[in-house]
């Protein structure tokens, strides 16, 4: 155990302020490589390679090879959750996901926890695959979405802008709602320990649209189940590393840093660093949070912005990242770029 400890994101996990902050990169193995797409177009649809222990191994590798992270994470997705439970999922072209949705508590007996495994299986072996092949410096990261985005996901059917569907859910059947999200506690809880019993070293739970819940249920819907998961990882792991990123919620970072147990949070890139570095930082390492789009960007703009964040987290323990995913115009180049600059080469 102690020669793990000494991979350097585990070490600003544990809250050590190094002279360069680790790095990897949300959705760095994904479409801006081409050698992505070449796998993916071997695999036949984007279920298939998540399924692919061999091919779900080879793109996690691909942004390792290229750039040198720190750190691996699984090539996953946030919806096999629902898949596994029995939720028909497809990826259709210029949709993203689309789920038969589940609108009401009568509905919820077309899930069964009973037999996530037997789908997820795959995800596992990969998990085994890559903590045998990823770089012995280099930190293997696992992980889910949180309880409330994978529900907005399986109520609306699909990504949404209004939230109509389950924000009516929680106001009109709070109760038959949180019978929907004691389903994907439980289920949350089992696959991230199946994935930390097969090599995960840090586990993130990624709650991308916690930002759409209104305050004052912030804490029921987002806050109370990641505290759950937590709990239930800990009573198995207590010493495993829990990287938060409950995105868009401001100021309400901070009830969830200290409610939840979280060892570190993931800023947003709308989170003022100053504030970030002074309140947040004191509690947990941080992680963060340079715009996707200046990735896009590159040149002095995103240079200016990297050197920022270097200067203004970098004096506590920090994990440098982005505030969101890598998104697929992403010049690969600029990626480059980012890694030399991180890596001071």
């Amino acid at each position: 155990m102690s020669a793990l400890k000494n991979k350097p994101l585990l070490k600003s996990l544990s809250g050590e302020k190094m002279e360069r902050p680790p790095f990897w990169l949300m959705r760095q193995a994904g479409r801006y490589l081409p050698e992505y797409r070449e796998t993916r177009a071997k695999a036949g649809n984007f279920l298939d390679l998540c399924y692919n222990p061999e091919l779900a191994e080879e793109v996690t590798l691909q942004p390792l090879r290229r750039y040198g992270m720190d750190a691996a994470i699984l090539f996953a997705d946030i919806l096999l959750i629902p898949h596994a439970l029995g939720q028909p999922l497809a990826y259709k072209e210029g949709e993203g996901p689309v789920l038969d949705p589940i609108r009401a508590a009568t509905e919820l007996g077309r899930l069964d926890l009973s037999v996530i495994h037997k789908t997820l299986d795959p995800v596992y072996e990969t998990v085994a695959r890559l903590s045998q092949s990823i770089p012995k410096d280099c930190t293997l990261i696992g992980f889910a979405g949180a309880p409330w985005t994978v529900a907005t996901y399986m109520v609306e059917g699909r990504g949404s802008k209004d939230y109509a569907n389950i924000k009516q859910w929680i106001y009109s059947d709070p109760a038959g709602f949180s019978a929907l999200i004691d389903i994907l506690v439980e289920a949350t809880i089992e696959y991230l320990l199946k994935q930390v019993e097969a090599g995960a070293e840090v586990v993130q739970l990624f709650d991308t649209w916690a930002g759409v819940l209104p305050d004052d249920e912030f804490r029921k819907w987002s806050i109370e189940p990641t505290r759950r998961i937590v709990e239930g990882l800990r009573a198995k792991h207590p010493d495993l590393p829990v990287i938060g990123f409950p995105k868009g919620v401001g100021g309400n970072i901070m009830a969830f840093v200290k409610e939840t147990g979280v060892t570190a949070v993931s800023l947003d890139p709308g989170t003022p660093l100053d504030w970030a570095a002074q309140e947040v930082q004191s509690l947990v390492p941080v992680q963060g949070n340079l715009d996707p789009m200046l990735l896009v960007t590159g040149g002095v703009a995103m240079e200016k912005r990297i050197a920022t964040i270097l200067e203004t987290l970098g004096k506590g323990p920090f994990i440098f990242n982005l505030g969101h995913g890598i998104v697929p115009q992403t010049p690969p180049e600029n990626v480059a770029r980012l890694s030399e600059l991180i890596r001071g080469k």
